[in-house]
Protein backbone atom coordinates (compact mmCIF):
# COMPACT_ATOMS: atom_id res chain seq x y z
CA UNK A 1 0.00 0.00 0.00
CA UNK A 2 1.08 3.62 -0.49
CA UNK A 3 0.46 6.88 0.09
CA UNK A 4 -0.34 9.50 -3.03
CA UNK A 5 -0.90 12.40 -0.63
CA UNK A 6 -1.28 13.69 2.88
CA UNK A 7 -2.49 16.56 4.44
CA UNK A 8 -1.69 17.24 7.64
CA UNK A 9 -4.46 19.25 9.72
CA UNK A 10 -3.56 22.60 10.83
CA UNK A 11 -5.43 23.40 13.65
CA UNK A 12 -4.94 21.08 16.38
CA UNK A 13 -7.79 22.80 18.23
CA UNK A 14 -10.18 21.08 15.34
CA UNK A 15 -8.83 17.92 15.90
CA UNK A 16 -9.65 18.30 19.42
CA UNK A 17 -13.30 19.54 18.57
CA UNK A 18 -14.17 16.22 16.65
CA UNK A 19 -12.61 14.38 19.40
CA UNK A 20 -14.63 15.98 22.48
CA UNK A 21 -17.52 15.61 20.12
CA UNK A 22 -17.37 12.62 19.53
CA UNK A 23 -16.83 11.14 23.13
CA UNK A 24 -19.89 14.10 24.24
CA UNK A 25 -22.28 12.00 21.63
CA UNK A 26 -21.78 8.41 23.55
CA UNK A 27 -24.82 8.50 25.93
CA UNK A 28 -24.72 7.08 29.55
CA UNK A 29 -28.02 4.84 31.03
CA UNK A 30 -28.31 4.63 34.77
CA UNK A 31 -28.41 0.82 36.26
CA UNK A 32 -31.48 0.50 38.39
CA UNK A 33 -31.56 2.14 41.75
CA UNK A 34 -29.91 -0.04 44.77
CA UNK A 35 -28.13 -2.84 42.68
CA UNK A 36 -25.20 -3.80 42.58
CA UNK A 37 -25.09 -5.55 38.75
CA UNK A 38 -22.84 -8.30 38.03
CA UNK A 39 -20.64 -7.61 34.76
CA UNK A 40 -20.14 -10.92 32.63
CA UNK A 41 -17.69 -11.79 30.08
CA UNK A 42 -20.92 -12.48 27.64
CA UNK A 43 -24.35 -12.14 26.79
CA UNK A 44 -25.68 -14.95 29.68
CA UNK A 45 -26.10 -16.05 33.48
CA UNK A 46 -24.09 -18.41 32.44
CA UNK A 47 -21.26 -16.73 31.81
CA UNK A 48 -18.18 -15.71 34.14
CA UNK A 49 -18.86 -12.64 36.25
CA UNK A 50 -16.05 -10.05 35.41
CA UNK A 51 -16.88 -7.21 38.07
CA UNK A 52 -19.28 -5.78 39.50
CA UNK A 53 -20.78 -2.20 39.27
CA UNK A 54 -21.57 -0.22 42.13
CA UNK A 55 -24.86 1.21 43.05
CA UNK A 56 -25.78 4.41 41.21
CA UNK A 57 -23.53 3.62 38.47
CA UNK A 58 -24.45 4.26 34.78
CA UNK A 59 -23.06 2.42 31.60
CA UNK A 60 -22.47 3.44 27.83
CA UNK A 61 -24.58 0.98 25.52
CA UNK A 62 -21.75 0.28 22.68
CA UNK A 63 -24.07 -2.83 20.83
CA UNK A 64 -26.46 -5.13 22.36
CA UNK A 65 -27.55 -8.69 21.67
CA UNK A 66 -29.55 -11.51 22.67
CA UNK A 67 -29.18 -14.09 25.85
CA UNK A 68 -30.21 -14.80 28.45
CA UNK A 69 -33.72 -13.79 29.13
CA UNK A 70 -33.81 -12.32 31.88
CA UNK A 71 -36.44 -10.38 35.00
CA UNK A 72 -35.09 -7.40 36.77
CA UNK A 73 -36.64 -4.06 37.92
CA UNK A 74 -37.77 -2.45 33.87
CA UNK A 75 -39.10 -6.03 32.81
CA UNK A 76 -38.16 -9.31 31.58
CA UNK A 77 -35.75 -9.40 28.21
CA UNK A 78 -33.39 -11.31 26.29
CA UNK A 79 -31.39 -8.40 25.77
CA UNK A 80 -27.34 -7.92 26.82
CA UNK A 81 -25.57 -4.32 26.69
CA UNK A 82 -22.25 -4.22 25.96
CA UNK A 83 -21.00 -1.36 28.12
CA UNK A 84 -17.12 -2.30 27.54
CA UNK A 85 -15.12 -5.23 25.31
CA UNK A 86 -16.16 -8.46 26.64
CA UNK A 87 -18.11 -7.26 29.47
CA UNK A 88 -22.28 -7.40 29.21
CA UNK A 89 -24.96 -6.65 31.52
CA UNK A 90 -28.46 -7.87 31.05
CA UNK A 91 -30.97 -4.31 29.69
CA UNK A 92 -33.51 -5.40 32.20
CA UNK A 93 -31.89 -3.63 34.75
CA UNK A 94 -30.54 -0.79 32.64
CA UNK A 95 -32.82 2.31 31.90
CA UNK A 96 -32.48 2.75 28.04
CA UNK A 97 -35.98 4.11 28.04
CA UNK A 98 -37.08 1.41 25.88
CA UNK A 99 -38.06 -2.26 25.59
CA UNK A 100 -36.26 -3.01 22.34
CA UNK A 101 -32.74 -2.48 20.63
CA UNK A 102 -31.18 0.80 21.31
CA UNK A 103 -27.65 0.41 19.97
CA UNK A 104 -26.76 -1.47 16.74
CA UNK A 105 -26.50 -5.62 17.17
CA UNK A 106 -23.17 -6.80 18.55
CA UNK A 107 -21.21 -8.56 15.43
Amino acid sequence: MSVDHVEEAGNSDAAEAVATTATAALAYYPVAPGVRLNVRSGPGTGYSVVRVLSEGAKVPVFCQCPGTSVSGPYGTTNIWDNIADGQFVSDAYVRTGSDGYIAPRCS
